[in-house]
């Protein structure tokens, strides 16, 4: 009897043991960056620059090409976010280490140019030890690829008019590189200009396997193969 009730007493003991394992892993591989987008979601939906009230047109201001033509470079408060769907939920990470430049040509789109850069050893997922996982060689090998890249190769053609603080429409094709490999992508996009600021807010998807990386897993949770990149840049003359 008093076997038995040792056995018992262990079997809980272990039971309850891996429960409190299983909630502290959770708890620390949730997810714990939330994205802030720049573009506000009232201007998202006004999305090609659909007629308003008559309050909000008299209200909207015209912007003409000379305060959108010219080279404008990213700026705080810029972001890059990486998304990954796990078992449970998706996870974030942010990356506040952006570079770049955009010029900008309404009237000749082919004459736009862009590219950007992220310092990929500030990327956070908010749990330490996920992120010195990722940034190691079996992921993203930060030490020995410190930078991601992206080049414009084309913009889709912007309209002429636009008007402050409604988002417009905008594709950006181009060459994403990670590890050393390039990947050609296009960014699904919308632009935004106000306060004499340009917003661009886009996402594009791709792989692990894009950039030579099994997706991971574990025995709490298993991961999708696909990776959302999401670009959120505030940029300035």
């Amino acid at each position: 009897m008093k076997k038995r009730t040792i056995a018992i007493t262990a079997a809980i003991v272990i039971i309850a043991g891996a429960i409190t394992a299983f909630i502290l892993v959770n708890n620390s591989l949730g997810n714990k960056v939330e994205i802030e987008s720049v573009i506000p979601e009232q201007a998202q939906d006004s999305g090609a620059q659909k007629e308003g009230t008559a309050n909000a047109a008299v209200a909207a201001a015209a912007v003409t090409p000379e305060q959108l033509n010219g080279t404008w470079n990213i700026t705080e408060p810029s972001k890059v976010y990486l998304s990954v769907t796990t078992s449970k939920e998706t996870v974030n990470f942010v990356d506040p280490s952006v570079k770049g430049t955009w010029k900008v040509n309404l009237e000749d789109a082919s004459a736009m140019t862009g590219e950007g850069s992220v310092d990929m050893s500030a990327l956070d997922s908010g749990t330490a030890q996920r992120d010195e996982h990722v940034k190691g060689a079996d992921f993203l090998s930060v030490t020995e690829f410190p930078q991601s890249t992206f080049a414009v190769k084309s913009f889709s053609e912007l309209p002429k008019e636009w008007t402050e603080g409604t988002a417009v429409p905008v594709k950006l094709q181009g060459t994403l590189t990670v590890k050393g490999i390039e990947k050609e992508v296009t960014f699904d996009a919308q632009a935004l200009y106000s306060g004499g600021q340009l917003k661009l807010s886009g996402t594009t998807m791709v792989t692990f396997e894009d950039f030579g990386m099994s997706n991971p897993h574990s025995i709490v949770l298993d991961t999708e193969n696909d990776l959302e990149v999401r670009l959120e840049l505030t940029l300035s003359k």
